[in-house]
């Protein structure tokens, strides 16, 4: 018989676990890590119009730059159209470390959601595993987090931010949002590892069993 167990601590836990992988593959596909220095379309330089300076971005394999002076129109997508073409292959690395720690986090948000109707499989705690994952995950991260910035000394950020760029130093540009979103995202990563544990407690707590003793099958604790 199926037992839907619900409290605050598990559907906390769950709750977390969607918002951190959605996140991080949204901050992974943005092209807002890098905000370049100002500067003005060349179609503007040759008009009668006021230049008007405007910042491009640049991601991980992506950015987003001005088309034409006249309208306001930023065009944004892929600039490496194959792995190879990334900027470098510290980028490249990163690429890799941040993708496996995202498809493990999405495994684990995607699982999250059926552990109110199974708390184990093969006789382990689904919140112990999955709590195993977002740590592994959390720490895929990091090592994505911390290649990034020794990429910014090839030639494709030199363009977006100067030659005084170089690793770990980052030119004239400035750090976009979602750098600190992933960064944001990975701190979350192991408070959800962590806190697995209090949902595991949370959903096999004496209250519960006694629930299931009496023949209950939706569950639902503070």
């Amino acid at each position: 018989m199926c037992h839907v167990i619900v409290t605050c601590r598990s559907m906390l836990w769950t709750l977390l676990s969607i918002v951190v992988a959605f996140g991080e593959l949204i901050a992974f596909m943005s092209t807002d890590w890098l905000v370049g220095s100002p500067r003005v379309p060349e179609a503007m330089l040759d008009s009668h119009v006021s230049p008007e300076p405007y910042r491009p971005t640049l991601g991980i394999y992506g950015r987003c730059i001005k088309v034409t002076g006249f309208r306001r129109d930023v065009l944004c997508g892929p600039y490496a159209v194959h792995f190879g073409e990334i900027a470098s292959g510290f980028w490249q690395a990163t690429s890799i470390f941040l993708a496996a720690g995202i498809l493990l986090l999405c495994a684990v948000a995607f699982i999250s959601v059926f552990t109110m109707c199974f708390q184990s499989i093969m006789k382990k705690s689904i919140f112990n595993v999955c709590g195993l994952l977002q740590g592994i995950a959390g720490l895929f991260l990091i090592l994505g987090l911390m290649l990034y910035p020794a990429g910014w000394g090839s030639d494709k950020v030199v363009t977006y931010c100067g030659a005084e760029a170089s690793p770990y130093k980052p030119g004239m540009c400035s750090l976009g949002w979602a750098f600190y979103t992933a960064i944001g995202g990975t701190a979350l990563t192991f408070i959800c590892a962590v806190f697995s544990a209090q949902a595991e407690i949370a959903t096999s707590s004496d209250k519960v069993q006694e629930e299931i003793e009496e023949g209950k099958s939706l569950i639902c604790l503070l």
